[in-house]
């Protein structure tokens, strides 16, 4: 799991210019309305709250996030979206677990593929790696170093699975169906965050400086395919290797 909350604030800081350009907020439109086919109703769908709340993270105006709900419930006519998930192995045998939304598989297998090969990894097949991921919820919290070791306590007492600190930032780890509890409990201690269901490595694969970069690049080009929603991965990335990607 290291590197794993640090990789996700780099991307969320290199999402900013995704926003201006509107890819960003086109694929969190997709997910909204993925998630709405559940239901229209947030406080009753929490994977459509998720959504919702990455949105208005994300700044993403309201009235874009109503009109991705009422395509999710059918009240407009939309894209016939199917979740799908991909999986191969990156350069040096890195597990990748690719979730997409499309509405043409074709199109985003090929895509999907494509980088891989372009990058030195390649499509496996389905199985291949799954296998090395746990469905979780996954929720970071940035509090004072003094607030760190309470919001650890409580968020145990909440029912959380593992919590990782690392100075200011807190990684909360709950079994998917515990997600909302644990967040909202943590919430009425004044403690808000980011959370989301997130495939987490059961261990983790660590490479040398050059490769560990190689592998970081292939990963930002997968994210950066429309249809691609998130990419998984096992690889290891220190705090070093994290500060050089990011000055890049």
């Amino acid at each position: 799991m290291s590197g794993h909350s640090k990789w996700s604030t780099i991307k969320r800081k290199k999402q900013v210019e995704d926003a201006k350009r509107g890819k960003l907020f086109t694929k969190l439109a997709r997910e909204i309305t993925a998630a709405a086919r559940e239901g229209g109703d947030p406080e009753t769908n929490f994977k459509l709250r998720l959504a919702v709340d990455r949105a208005r993270t994300a700044n993403m105006p309201k009235d874009n996030i109503e009109r991705a709900v009422k395509r999710g419930t059918g009240e407009l006519k939309g894209q016939e979206l199917a979740e799908v998930h991909y999986e191969g192995y990156g350069p040096n045998g890195v597990a990748m677990l690719i979730q997409v939304l499309t509405d043409n598989r074709n199109r985003t297998v090929a895509d999907v593929r494509r980088v891989l090969s372009k990058h030195g990894g390649n499509l496996g097949a389905a199985g291949c790696v799954a296998w090395l991921f746990d469905l979780k919820g996954y929720i970071t919290i940035e509090v004072s170093e003094q607030d760190a070791e309470e919001l650890a306590l409580l968020a145990i007492e909440a029912g959380a699975e593992d919590v990782q600190t690392d100075g200011h930032l807190v990684e909360i780890y709950t079994h998917p169906a515990s997600l909302r509890m644990v967040k909202e409990a943590l919430q009425r201690q004044g403690f808000a965050g980011e959370s989301q269901l997130s495939m987490i490595p059961r261990s983790v694969t660590g490479l040398n400086r050059e490769k560990t970069l190689q592998t970081m690049r292939l990963i930002d080009a997968l994210e950066e395919l429309e249809d691609v929603r998130q990419v998984h991965s096992n690889l290891d990335i220190s705090d070093e290797m994290m500060m050089e990607y990011e000055a890049a």
